[in-house]
């Protein structure tokens, strides 16, 4: 969810904010970044102000568009990589694996808070085809089973 879909005075946690990296480092100087809860409390077609750990930040919508927003309070279901359905989009939660392959796979962009989108699935289910950060990555189906995720919901995945 995007927050001009946000209700006003109600705490959301941000999934992800999708962004170049040099503007994510600055964001998260300003205290906003993944994992942190906000509160929304005004907002107009082309702005809002938001609180995030006591302080107050005005963005435009070349900033809002790229936040994602899950309800504070909603407890989701976390599920492996390799159960998300074709074509549905999910945040990585995180990565469950010995040493050496977690740092294989966090090395091929799979990181905590990270957007990853299922495209394919092969004909006997193994291999898959995710995008994430621009560009596709083909896992076995073993590796993926590692990968832990959130759905983004529909609205979301816009």
């Amino acid at each position: 969810m995007l927050i001009y879909d946000a209700a006003l005075k109600t705490p959301y946690r941000i999934l992800g904010i999708n962004l170049p990296k040099d503007s994510l480092l600055h964001l998260s100087n300003l205290g906003l970044a993944a994992g942190e809860t906000i509160e929304v409390v005004t907002k107009t077609k082309n702005s809002a102000i938001i609180i995030v750990k006591g302080s107050r930040l005005a963005f435009d919508a070349s900033i809002l568009d790229k936040i994602d927003l899950a309800p504070a309070e909603e407890d989701q279901k976390k599920i492996p990589l390799s159960e998300l359905p074709v074509g549905h989009s999910a945040i990585v939660t995180d990565i469950f694996s010995a040493n050496e392959t977690k740092r294989r796979l966090m090395d091929m962009g799979i990181t905590k808070r990270t957007r990853v989108l299922l495209r394919k699935v092969a004909p006997l289910g193994d291999p898959l085809e995710i995008s994430l950060r621009g560009y596709e990555l083909t896992l076995r189906k073993s590796e993926a089973q590692m990968i832990s995720v959130v759905m983004l919901d529909e609205e979301e995945e816009k």
